[in-house]
């Protein structure tokens, strides 16, 4: 049984993941905030994939304690991951400068933290197993401060940072760690935005990013890879 976790997986890039792993046989682990959200999910997964245990849970990955229970359910019904996809995350505009109190322990909380605790919940399972491929969902937030990014990109480039510490770390257990870094991409989002669709990044071609990456053979991995509009960054 092949089986991929996904964070943060209701909506946009990490729904994408979701989907596009179910309809190729993969069981399918994967949380959200709201039940109402997770329910909808279940049913499309259990669509493409109705003979595979899946799990969706809801989740606060702020919350450590609910990162920790809903990896003890993943590790109930599931003996081993094959792939942690860390999605989950949040967005606050402002300047570091100005932001409003306790911006940047809510962007840590979310988009730094989430990650580093559901990796430490199956990283020594797949250290014994010599296998398995964690990406965590970056941004060129990561790479690259911006107007109005303020404690958002300090998570991000934190984000990064835990990427490189644990590809550094895992290199002699045979497994992959890489930072996906994308640019704008068409979510709910940026739905009322005033902006057209077509100026975005497709959640699929992310997916499909996903994929493309994880199918290389075992002795290739790709660190980090930066996706972006056609025309560039919004």
């Amino acid at each position: 049984m092949k089986n991929i976790i996904i964070t943060g997986a209701s909506k946009g890039i990490g729904r994408a993941i979701a989907l596009h792993f179910a309809k190729n046989g993969y069981a399918i682990a994967a949380c959200a905030r709201t039940e109402k959200d997770v329910k909808a999910l279940e049913a499309e997964v259990k669509a493409l994939a109705p003979d595979m245990p899946h799990v969706l849970r809801t989740c606060d990955m702020s919350d450590r304690a609910q990162v920790v229970a809903f990896a003890q359910q993943v590790k109930t019904a599931w003996d081993h991951v094959h792939i942690l996809v860390n999605n989950a995350g949040t967005f606050l505009p402002g300047q570091v400068i100005n932001e409003a109190d306790g911006t940047l322990e809510k962007l840590i909380d979310t988009n730094l933290y989430s990650a580093y605790h559901m990796t430490r919940q199956f990283v020594q399972d797949m250290i014994r197993d010599r296998r398995g491929h964690i990406f965590n969902m970056c941004s060129v937030a990561s790479i690259g401060a911006y107007h109005n990014g303020g404690s958002y990109s300090i998570s991000k480039f934190a984000l990064l940072g835990l990427s490189k510490a644990l590809r550094e770390e895992l290199k002699p257990h045979a497994v992959k760690v890489t930072s996906l870094i994308p640019g704008a991409t068409y979510t709910d989002s940026w739905s009322g935005a005033g902006i057209e669709e077509d100026r975005f990044m497709k959640a699929e071609d992310i997916a499909q990013t996903v994929w493309d990456i994880y199918h290389l053979s075992r002795n290739t991995v790709v660190e980090e890879v930066v996706l972006r509009p056609m025309l560039g960054d919004l």
